[in-house]
Order: C-alpha cells, then sequence, then structure tokens
C-alpha cells in the first residue's frame, strides 16, 4: 500500500463537530486509511490525527508522542478507543491542534486514562497513558465526538480562536492554498 498524505479540515468546519460512526469491520480501507493518517500527521508535523479532521467520519485516531524525546516513531493506531478509566487528579497542558493551525490554549484534563482500542492486528488493547500520550489520547477521543480543544475553553476566547480561524481561511483561499 503507498501511503498518501490527505489534506487536513480546518476549523470552522461542520464534519468537525459531527460524531463518528464506529468502524464495522478491520479491512484493507481501514489499513490504508490508518497509513495514510500517519503520513499525514508526521509530514504536518503532530502528534495526533484522528479521522474526522481528514473528512473522514470513523471512531479511529493515530498518535505518536515518542517522536518528540526520541526521535524514534512509536506510532499507535487505535480503532473504535474508549476511555475505560480516568484518574481524579488533573493536568494543565498546552494544546494546539492541526485543525486549529497555530492557536493554543492551556486545557485542564485528567492527568491519567486507561483506554481501550481495536488494533490493526485485530486484537483488543488496553494501556494506561500519562503525560503528553495522555493529554493526545484525550484530545483525539474528543474529535471522535465532534469536539476540539477549544471547546474546553470559556465561550469568549473559543469565539476569538474561532474568528481568527475564519479569517486565516479566507486569506488562504484567496491565496489559493484551501
Amino acid at each position: 500500500m503507498r501511503m498518501t498524505t490527505r489534506p487536513i479540515l480546518i476549523h470552522p468546519d461542520p464534519r468537525l463537530k459531527k460524531l463518528c460512526d464506529p468502524v464495522a469491520a478491520l479491512d484493507d480501507t481501514i489499513r490504508q486509511l490508518a497509513d495514510d493518517m500517519l503520513e499525514t500527521m508526521y509530514d504536518a508535523p503532530g502528534v495526533g490525527l484522528a479521522a474526522p479532521q481528514i473528512g473522514v467520519m470513523s471512531r479511529i485516531f493515530v498518535m505518536d508522542c515518542a517522536k518528540e524525546k526520541t526521535g524514534f516513531p512509536e506510532a499507535m493506531v487505535m480503532i473504535n478507543p474508549e476511555i475505560t478509566w480516568v484518574s481524579e487528579e488533573k493536568n494543565v497542558h498546552e494544546e494546539g491542534c492541526l485543525s486549529l493551525p497555530e492557536q493554543y490554549a492551556d486545557v485542564t484534563r485528567p492527568k491519567e486514562v486507561r483506554m481501550r482500542w481495536l488494533g490493526l492486528d485485530g486484537q483488543m488493547h488496553e494501556e494506561q497513558f500519562d503525560g503528553l500520550w495522555a493529554t493526545c489520547a484525550q484530545h483525539e477521543l474528543d474529535h471522535l465526538n465532534g469536539k476540539l480543544f477549544i471547546d474546553h475553553l470559556g465561550p469568549l476566547k473559543r469565539q476569538m480562536v474561532t474568528r481568527k480561524l475564519e479569517k486565516l481561511k479566507r486569506e488562504w483561499a484567496r491565496e489559493g492554498r484551501g
């Protein structure tokens, strides 16, 4: 299979606010989608990417938070992921998003999460994450539920970011970039 970089949707796009459908079967289409999502994420560059960010309304996301520290990729593909446990302890992390270019804000989330998902190997997996991995997993799962990191912010800050991105999209359209 050949990996393809796909265009990333930019907020505001109605598809980014929709609940995604579960993946019904692990087949070559899903394997190709996972490969394309990893290629797109690394090319962007980012540490996570959810299917709706490339216009596919399926419950699948990819992430790799290791590359930031070690330089070696540790790509994860999560199909139909769900959180099975969250810590009471919270963590504040500055988040950004490939669908909200150049926008960052502090978001409070559980410090640790345990997730269960179907892997590309056809097996169910369960793992506990902390640090950037926990933040990324929760951020990407939010995408599958039609939620953006700015939805964790107050209404004023959210409106300000949305206006900036509407302006950016208009500029890009004039330049023929999107």
